[in-house]
């Protein structure tokens, strides 16, 4: 017999009942707040078009990198999941999946996907082999119907604000038809410069190219590649950007001269460099980024730590993001301080840093946010995106960096539906980590109160300018 799925109303609250209960009134509060997802990468085209998702494989195995990845791990072939591949029967994905939904015990994609599963499509029975096309026929039927169509799914979620990321290359075609539907719902863009910041990045020449056709700059020359960006940036901002994104292999950034820079670059472009010539190059646009930034107001966000595509046949066969980057031990004291060094007081610069490398939150990350007045920590990510990433990173800058040199929280997801599902957890952890402050006599209950709102809504708002 399957088994109930039930989502018990006390989980990731605190054990100690005492606590327990003084979480549970601080979620209360919270729980109903709109949410603000301020940087994510789910697609402009859904809002846009506002069809229907399809089926479940489609809309919840096939873009969730983090699903996928597991699976792979334990053999499953990602073509047999319909990776890139078009040509795979959904329901016999959804099999493989469901009848592996056990390897998912214990980590954050379970809590999502029972989230979703339960509260969007009332499914009370838990995935397993002999559920799956309970569960396929029940998602797929619904997901055709007006209620799940993408815009309907916003406003249920009560979603005030939702951020896309897109290349410098990308005419935001779709953002550009959000807007002119008449629709409420606000759907923003990011400027994510990578495809032409990354000397390394596939097709970089191509990509200067179309930069050049796009801007009528030549991008080939340093004054025209920088006054592109400007361009760019401009109209991203046009069509609701607050910030942009980078992710960089590491936290590096440099501080050239303007002859030395330019010389730098004709290297670049000639495609004659050497890894650390890229690696140099890279740590200079991040300096020339927090100067357009300066100047135009877009909050800057760094994702860096990251070995991207770390399985070169995964990458070869079914391009980025598959599941295959890993973490890396990163430095910000060294790296940051050229840019630091030029633009670290400016109080109307605004510098959000990710890391992978938990090992730097306490050590290196809370002491540099605490000081430096352009610098906000963000959320924990990725990898550690989950309660007890979430309760380290809490208990590991707090002190140091305190609460408002964070800026709340934000999802960071390609998978539509989970969003409101993280928000959820990050309320959780955050009313449990701030009742055991008040239980310590650490901070008062009133106090806790009204942290509990800025951590979940008001800090995003504040920190991306929204």
């Amino acid at each position: 017999m399957p088994r109930e799925l039930e989502l018990h109303p006390d989980r990731l609250l605190p054990v100690d009942p005492s606590v327990r209960g003084l979480a549970r009134e601080l979620y209360a509060s919270v729980r109903g707040l709109p949410v603000v997802s301020p940087h994510g990468h789910t697609d402009p085209r859904w809002f846009a078009g506002n069809g229907t998702f399809g089926n479940a494989t489609e809309l919840l195995l096939v873009p969730d990198h983090y699903v996928f990845r597991m699976l792979y791990s334990q053999g499953v072939a990602l073509e047999d999941l319909g990776v890139r591949n078009r040509q795979v029967d959904p329901r016999a994905a959804w099999r493989l999946f469901a009848e592996r939904y056990w390897l998912f015990r214990g980590t954050p994609s379970r809590m999502w996907l029972d989230w979703v599963f339960a509260e969007a499509f009332g499914m009370g029975v838990q995935l397993c082999a002999g559920t799956a096309d309970l569960y396929f026929d029940t998602i797929t039927e619904m997901l055709a119907s007006d209620a799940f169509r993408p815009r309907a799914l916003f406003e249920r979620f009560n979603i005030e604000v939702l951020a896309t990321t897109e290349s410098p290359l990308d005419s935001l075609e779709h953002h550009a038809a959000i807007r002119a539907s008449g629709w409420k719902g606000r759907v923003i863009t990011a400027y994510r410069p990578d495809p032409v910041v990354d000397p390394d990045f596939e097709g970089f020449g191509a990509n200067l190219d179309l930069l050049s056709h796009l801007t009528g700059e030549d991008c080939r020359t340093w004054t025209g590649y920088l006054a592109a960006h400007r361009q760019r940036r401009a109209f991203f901002a046009s069509m609701g950007a607050t910030s942009t994104d980078h992710g960089h292999p590491t936290a590096a950034t440099a501080n050239l001269p303007a002859s030395e820079a330019e010389a730098l670059f004709g290297k670049i472009v000639a495609g004659a460099f050497t890894p650390a010539e890229a690696e140099l190059f890279r740590a200079q646009m991040l300096t020339e980024m927090a100067a357009m930034s300066l100047d135009d107001g877009l909050v800057m966000q760094i994702h860096p730590g990251s070995f991207r595509n770390h399985n070169a046949q995964v990458f070869e066969r079914f391009g980025r993001d598959k599941g295959a980057d890993i973490p890396t031990r990163t430095d910000f004291v060294h790296a940051l301080k050229p840019l630091l060094d030029r633009f670290g007081n400016e109080r109307d610069l605004s510098i959000i840093l990710f890391t992978l490398d938990e090992s730097a939150y306490a050590r290196e990350l809370a002491p540099l946010a605490g000081h430096y007045p352009c610098l906000r920590l963000g959320p924990a990510w990725w990898f550690h995106d989950s309660p007890e990433g979430m309760r380290r990173f809490r208990r590991m800058t707090t002190e140091t960096a305190g609460f408002y040199n964070t800026v709340g929280f934000n999802d960071d997801t390609r998978a539509f539906l989970s969003i409101p599902a993280r928000h959820d957890v990050a309320r959780r952890i955050d009313c449990g980590f701030l009742a055991e402050l008040v239980a310590e006599h650490r901070i008062e209950d009133w106090e806790a109160a009204e942290l509990a709102r800025d951590l979940s809504y008001d800090l995003a708002k504040k920190a991306y300018r929204l």
